[in-house]
């Protein structure tokens, strides 16, 4: 914004326009990355086989507008430069800024409706009157109804000579395979990084921003394949006199590749204290949770797959982190897969979770507790009970690291005990056994908790439980008319009254908690098993004489 100064001027003010509106290709040869397409659409315009209707996939900011847009141009054009608009002449100037009224551009999104659509057609039929052909652009095709669909079908089928249609989606199953039928598809790919970070510091010499091409190559990352958003984060960062990757990191809220290893490895080293601290540091400095474990995930992700492909897998990597702090981190490639599968699925529940700090939290307790990362993949409990999580892969060799072994739930078949043999056929038996056979019965064996004096009971893991679960799952299960629990043969059986309190219990991340807790009481992992409480069994006499003076239960 500009103005002059004194006290009789006028202030001359010069309204800014966004990057990617100021930079948006004028031609096909202006659109970078969709070169498949650009050349199909300049052959089509120089040889005049044009089709009456188009349909342009792909997701966000890939060109799909922006092509329909310079296609109705060059159609119409007067002066065409080797299938380009010249931009010169009447026809282009007056498509470009909107005069032509032969031109449409709808946005299906708000003009869904059959009668939008049924006045769309009624229009069509008429000749242009400035330009040879008259364009309609529909831009979300996918948010038509059915009957608006129908309603285009037939001028799609039939259409008028100086008629043509330009569709574009980004989600091609939401399409009527009538409609699909009778268009040319023009698939848009995601641009690569280094395209986006190309344009970037050509933008950035344009408009005079200092962009470090370290900070262009993050950009590109961040723009995930859509050059409109490549731009925008761009403008965003256009503020700070000199772009560098720290001022790209701060400007959109990301912790940053070095945080980021140095989470990862508090981790690796199972100090949940010093993670905890970091993540409480960077929450107060207005990180975004989901952000800060996607940034986790990415990391875990790069270093997997450097692990399994340390030659050939450059091109695979996202590029935000240097091959030396991946190989540096101290974590096997199963420990890797299952901090992975741990951290995917504390980010799919924080798009229900009311408090996303707290999933963090316990993300990051979860990958510190003893058996770190491979506490557990699973998702949904199992019917009748808690879920049964498989046991974690590790190709750690034995020694290395601190972690305590983690053992995983007995199984069922161990229910069915069978005659035990003599002593001679066991110890000849237990001879042959391979030695994994061994470590699984010694491992089957150390996870029962002893009974009797000095065990474990409920009411220690409920004083546990006190500081870890929710305010309300925790009034549910320190409430006795609630839920039950009890520690017995080694296991913790939770009886929880059906209905809405099983609903809230019954949750991957609750029963995850209470097995930690249960863990941390008995001194080892405990089996954990979920059931309805019926008939109100072991309820207090005192608890229900307190209901019944007051006549809302019945007292046999």
């Amino acid at each position: 914004m500009q103005s002059c100064q004194g006290p009789f001027c006028i202030g001359v003010y010069i309204l800014y326009e966004a990057l990617y509106r100021k930079y948006r290709p004028k031609t096909f040869d202006d659109v970078v990355g969709q070169d498949h397409i650009t050349g199909t659409l300049k052959n089509q315009v120089c040889t005049g086989r044009l089709s009456h209707a188009y349909l342009f996939i792909g997701t966000r900011g890939t060109g799909k507008t922006t092509c329909a847009r310079i296609l109705a141009k060059a159609v119409n054009c007067q002066h065409p430069e080797n299938g380009n608009p010249c931009n010169r002449c009447p026809a282009c100037l007056g498509i470009g800024d909107g005069s032509i009224l032969d031109v449409v551009e709808l946005d299906a999104a708000s003009n869904n409706g059959v009668d939008d659509v049924r006045m769309l057609r009624d229009e069509a039929v008429f000749s242009p009157v400035t330009v040879r052909k008259r364009v309609y652009i529909i831009d979300e095709v996918h948010m038509l109804s059915k009957p608006a669909f129908n309603a285009l079908l037939k001028i799609l089928e039939e259409p008028p000579e100086h008629l043509m249609f330009i569709l574009a989606t980004t989600e091609l199953n939401k399409v009527l395979p009538t409609i699909l039928s009778r268009c040319q598809r023009h698939s848009f790919r995601r641009l690569d990084s280094s395209v986006i970070a190309e344009r970037l510091s050509w933008v950035a010499g344009q408009e005079g921003i200092r962009l470090d091409p370290q900070a262009a190559r993050l950009l590109g990352r961040l723009a995930d394949g859509s050059m409109r958003d490549g731009l925008s984060l761009l403008d965003q960062c256009a503020a700070s006199e000199a772009v560098d990757a720290e001022a790209v990191l701060q400007a959109v809220g990301l912790a940053g590749s070095l945080r980021t290893r140095k989470l990862a490895d508090y981790v690796a080293a199972r100090d949940g204290r010093k993670a905890l601290e970091l993540f409480q540091a960077l929450w107060r400095e207005g990180k975004d949770p989901p952000s800060l474990l996607e940034e986790l995930a990415g990391l875990f992700r790069d270093a997997l797959l450097l692990r399994l492909a340390p030659k050939n897998g450059e091109g695979l990597l996202s590029g935000a982190y240097g091959e030396d702090a991946l190989s540096g981190l101290n974590l096997s490639q199963g420990e890797l897969l299952n901090a992975l599968n741990t951290v995917q699925r504390y980010l799919n529940g924080m798009r229900d979770s009311r408090n996303p700090r707290l999933q963090g939290e316990l993300c990051l307790l979860e990958l510190c507790l003893a058996g770190g990362p491979a506490v557990s993949t699973g998702s949904a409990p199992e019917r009748g009970g808690a879920a049964v999580h498989p046991a974690p892969v590790s190709d750690r060799p034995e020694g290395e690291g601190t972690k305590a072994p983690t053992v995983s739930p007995p199984r069922r078949e161990a229910a069915q005990a069978p005659v035990p043999p003599s002593p001679a056929e066991s110890a000849s038996r237990e001879d042959d056994r391979p030695a994994s056979v061994k470590r699984e019965k010694e491992l089957t064996a150390e996870q029962a908790v002893p009974d009797g004096p000095g065990s474990v009971s409920w009411d220690d893991i409920l004083t546990r439980l006190e500081s870890a679960v929710p305010t309300g799952a925790y009034m549910i299960l320190s409430n006795d008319l609630q839920a039950v629990g009890e520690v017995t043969e080694g296991q913790l059986c939770l009886r929880v009254a059906p209905g809405f309190f099983m609903a809230a219990i019954n949750k991957p991340e609750i029963m995850e908690t209470i097995r930690a807790c249960a863990a941390q009481a008995a001194g080892k992992p405990i089996p954990v098993r979920l059931e309805e409480l019926r008939n109100t069994p072991g309820l207090r006499e005192d608890k229900l004489g307190e209901l019944g003076q007051f006549g809302n239960v019945t007292i046999r």
